[in-house]
């Protein structure tokens, strides 16, 4: 980091004497006496190469008192900062810099094999964004390059999510239902103001970034004294001010709040500062929280925009803040920033500045007296072409050796959403509670503030049962709540059902449907942000055990949707990437792979995948075991011995991974489904039913074992080619599954317990700790004599959803506890590093399978 612009403090600050955290400048001044401030050094900031003060070990993830940590050079841990999580030091920097799949990652014969594909894909993509002006689903052209700066994500389910970056970077925005913008917005900042015996002393953006503009602002942070703690749903920044004897720290907090079905949908964050006065001195503390009025792109050009102050007080709470008005079309929202008047604070404001401009009117107001104007009125609306940004501030007396609170929310009011077809209007579910008249931003903040230190009591009530067992490392505590961050993040939606929008099937055969919908609503998240499909299931099936623990009624409505889709067919025909045969979009009685494209019509028009013909996938429907979708499958069992056939293609979740005949992975699936399929008719005490799935059961057991079983694992498959023995990590997804039912062992074994303890051994030995020295998980497949298998373009990779699937299934198996939690290690270490295909995948498989571990 350089010496700083001689005008950014405005102050005529020499150059010399500017804020460095460089390593051949380590001095750190504030400006001299001008316009009502004074000199005064600060501290050393020097780097970590640099002498440092012996540090007590870390109770945290091993990797945090580690690498991640190891450029901290402050003493102070925050106020409250919980010893579990994910914690960061500012100034830390990956070595590793990684990139997203690209064509050079595929082996020249795969990419001989898949020249058709890549041809058709080509056209595909040019139509799909020349002709028809959209996003692809998957675009493998313009990659979002992978950027290891994302922190805790801002807002509860489905009502759109701002992600703030572990520096404090507000960079992901995903307003727009499904749709992502990568943008770091440098007018979104807070920033510190310390004053004493009416001086501003200290004024410091609490930003490491050095931008082009907003040049009158104070930049560049000392990284190496400050760090970042995630425990989702709440993140938590440590600010150790050099010089000045104050510690702030900044508590993030989101309303994810298990069996809630009010508060975890409001499009909401509340971020709490902690302020401690270390000195002797009284001093005066001001926070400044800016925000742009949009992100400065192209949904801003049209101009229009336009910001207000607002006050609200309800039950004798107070909160002032600004409305920041985005109209424009076809989803237009209102943004407030605010603050909570206490006895103790006081709440200014500046309505408009330029967020493009060198900031020296903002930043001017903060250092004079630690307060804003406060002007009165709505701003212009903006010019084409011109943006606007806003400001909040709260201020407060800090005694000596004192502590105060400043507390601000961050709230957005987006309540009507179209999707990218721009064909129906959706209300989201927040607006049962605030309205849909895009009128609730200020009741949203002033409800955020009141009540966010009971959704904290619940959270802690939630997470502390996990967090206290001493039983569990630390490295899956902070992984386990740390992984849910995608139910909020993954694109998802949750949107009203209105009566006049209900299906037609819900007035006949499935009428005992509706009340769910109709009360908890719809629910849809992504494979991936880059995989941009809602609720596809062959992944869904990995990730579900978030949704059945937490809030189990929109996994229900979720399954509700998937049995609708499934009676219903769309005879369009399309031409598929991979076979370049022409079929229809979807058939009756199969499951669909998604419920849809957010940049189309989700739910309307499903299978937005088109890369295959899903409808003769072998698993889909083997993972929502219905009557009718079991008879569908049973037509691929073509010689009738109780156990399906693959068809010689990737007609699975492996989709780029050719399977033929009987297979470890759907026959594993196959059997599990059917029974699940005789224990339902046992319940519903359909004889004729039960008896018929036994016997099936009973042909298909006796044909897995003779087709598949070498005496060390299930072969991938049963075919003549080379790779059909290969060693697949998934193999024993059918068991995982069943054993977190309740099943599969005693009365309901299906797979011989000791087969199923063998082939777990041979896959630790062999995918895991025989692939990329031990450090990667487990591999997709890999040959009986050590080489990965790369047959195929995925059977080479990891997948984290299959890591956590296979980690759990060795818990579930009573394996030694020092191999089972190995594996775990493992699979939380993939998903830091790893943005795959199996976005979806959380950790609460691991969990189940915890849960039903003897003590």
């Amino acid at each position: 980091m350089g010496t700083q612009d001689p005008g950014n403090m405005g102050t005529g600050v020499p150059a010399s004497e500017q804020i460095s955290c460089a390593k051949e400048d380590p001095q750190v001044y504030c400006p001299e006496e001008t316009g009502g401030t004074k000199d005064v050094q600060v501290t050393d900031c020097k780097s970590p190469e640099d002498s440092r003060p012996p540090k007590e070990t870390d109770c945290c993830n091993p990797e945090d008192s580690g690498q991640l940590m190891v450029s901290y050079e402050g003493k102070a841990m925050g106020y409250q900062v919980p010893p579990f999580g994910w914690r960061i030091c500012l100034a830390h920097e990956f070595t590793e810099k990684r990139k997203p799949f690209q064509a050079n990652n595929v082996s020249l014969s795969n990419m001989i094999k898949h020249i058709g594909m890549g041809l058709r894909y080509l056209q595909w993509w040019y139509r799909k964004t020349h002709v028809e002006k959209k996003t692809p689903f998957i675009d493998m052209i313009n990659s979002v390059p992978l950027r290891q700066i994302y922190g805790c994500p801002l807002g509860g389910i489905g009502g759109g999510t701002i992600t703030r970056g572990w520096r404090g970077q507000f960079c992901r925005w995903q307003l727009n239902p499904g749709m992502y913008q990568h943008r770091t917005v440098i007018a979104d900042q807070f920033t510190v103001c310390l004053r004493r015996e009416g001086q501003t002393v200290y004024q410091q953006v609490l930003s490491l970034e050095r931008p082009s503009v907003l040049r009158s602002w104070n930049w560049g942070l000392c990284g190496y004294f400050a760090f970042y703690h995630a425990l989702y749903p709440r993140a938590w920044t440590v600010y150790q001010l050099p010089g000045q004897n104050v510690t702030l720290t900044c508590r993030q907090i989101t309303p994810i709040l298990p069996h809630d079905y009010q508060d975890s949908s409001l499009p909401v964050g509340v971020f709490v500062w902690d302020v401690e006065n270390e000195g002797d001195e009284a001093l005066d503390v001001s926070i400044m929280f800016s925000m742009r009025n949009g992100l400065g792109g192209g949904d801003d050009a049209p101009g229009g925009l336009w910001n207000e102050p607002f006050c609200l007080e309800r039950s004798g709470e107070t909160v002032r803040g600004l409305l920041l008005h985005h109209p424009t079309l076809p989803n237009p929202y209102t943004m407030a920033v605010a603050a909570r008047v206490t006895a103790a604070t006081t709440v200014t404001h500046i309505t408009a500045f330029d967020p493009d401009s060198t900031g020296q009117q903002v930043w001017q107001d903060l250092l004079q007296d630690g307060q804003l104007d406060s002007p009165t009125g709505q701003s212009t609306p903006t010019q084409k072409g011109v943006g606007i940004a806003g400001a909040v501030c709260v201020s407060s007396k800090l005694r000596p050796r004192g502590q105060c609170r400043l507390e601000f929310s961050l709230a957005w009011d987006m309540p009507r959403i179209m999707f990218g077809a721009k064909g129906q209007v959706h209300y989201r579910r927040y607006t049962r509670f605030f309205g849909q008249d895009g009128d609730a931003a200020p009741a949203l903040s002033h409800y955020a503030l009141c009540r966010y230190a009971e959704w904290e009591e619940r959270i802690s009530a939630w997470q502390s049962p996990v967090l206290d067992d001493r039983s569990l490392p630390a490295w899956y505590k902070s992984a386990l709540f740390n992984e849910l961050y995608f139910l909020a993040d993954g694109g998802t939606v949750w949107l009203e059902v209105l009566e006049d929008s209900l299906p037609e099937e819900l007035g006949r055969n499935m009428c005992h449907l509706r009340p769910t919908l109709r009360d908890y609503g719809r629910f849809g998240y992504l494979e991936g942000q880059e995989y941009r499909m809602y609720n596809t299931y062959d992944v869904h099936f990995y990730a579900s055990f978030a949704l059945i623990m937490l809030w189990p009624k929109l996994e229900l409505s979720l399954q509700y949707d998937m049995a609708l889709a499934t009676l219903r067919e769309d005879l369009t025909r399309r031409r598929y990437l991979m076979s370049g045969v022409m079929a229809p979009v979807k058939r009756r009685n199969v499951i669909p792979h998604d419920i849809g494209d957010p940049d189309d019509e989700p739910w309307l028009r499903v299978n937005a995948y088109l890369i295959h013909d899903t409808a003769d996938w072998k698993d889909l429907n083997l993972k929502f075991v219905l009557q009718a979708v079991m008879e569908s499958e049973m037509k691929f069992d073509k010689d009738h011995d109780g156990l399906i056939e693959n068809g010689g293609y990737a007609d699975q979740t492996y989709d780029g991974w050719v399977t033929t005949g009987p297979s470890a992975y759907c026959g594993g699936l196959w059997l599990a489904a059917v029974a699940v399929m005789v224990q339902m008719a046992a319940l519903c005490g359909a004889q004729d039913i039960q008896d018929k799935f036994s016997s099936i059961l009973s042909r298909g057991q006796e044909a897995y074992e003779r087709l598949l079983w070498n005496g060390r694992y299930y072969n991938y498959d049963s075919s003549s080619r080379p790779q059909s023995r290969s060693v697949m990590s998934d193999q024993c997804a059918g068991q995982w599954f069943l054993k977190a039912c309740g099943l599969g062992e005693g009365d309901t074994e299906v797979f011989p317990t000791q087969h199923v303890v063998r082939a777990l051994q041979t896959i630790f030995e062999l995918n895991v700790q025989a692939f990329a020295g031990g450090a990667m998980g487990a591999v997709n497949g890999m040959q009986p004599h050590g080489v990965p298998d790369k047959s195929s373009v995925q059977s080479d990779e990891v997948w984290v959803g299959v890591v956590y699937g296979l980690a759990a299934t060795m818990i579930q198996e009573l394996l030694p506890s020092g191999f089972c939690l190995w594996v775990i290690v493992i699979s939380s270490t993939c998903w830091e590093l790893l943005e795959g295909k199996d976005s979806t995948a959380s950790i609460y498989p691991v969990e189940v399978a915890l849960q039903r571990v003897p003590s």
